[in-house]
């Protein structure tokens, strides 16, 4: 299971779109945040991030998992959407005499 903190890590440098940037936010040095990523990367045995000097984005690989993440949480909403229908369908609220 990838560690969590690296996870944190990668969701900043996404979120800001500068591992400087991410590196100020999380108050640690670039070197740290790069070697999680990297590290993350290693863990995973997929390059998250396309890096260049003047650029950083997603790899095509991410963005389909992304999509697809997106797409699998709007299913599962659905699903328990339709369960809460039903189970409100059965239930029976006693009224009592008074």
């Amino acid at each position: 299971m990838s560690d969590l903190n690296a996870l944190i890590v990668f969701a900043k440098v996404v979120e800001a779109s500068s591992f400087s940037e991410a590196a100020r936010r999380l108050k640690m040095p670039i070197s740290t945040v790069s070697r999680r990523i990297a590290d993350l990367e290693d863990q995973l045995g997929v390059r998250l991030l396309e890096r260049s000097t003047r650029s950083l984005r997603l790899t095509v690989e991410i963005g389909i998992f992304r999509r697809r993440a997106a797409s699998e949480k709007l299913l599962a909403s659905i699903t328990l959407a339709k369960t809460i229908s039903a189970f409100k369908s059965l239930i029976i609220i006693p009224i009592m005499e008074i």
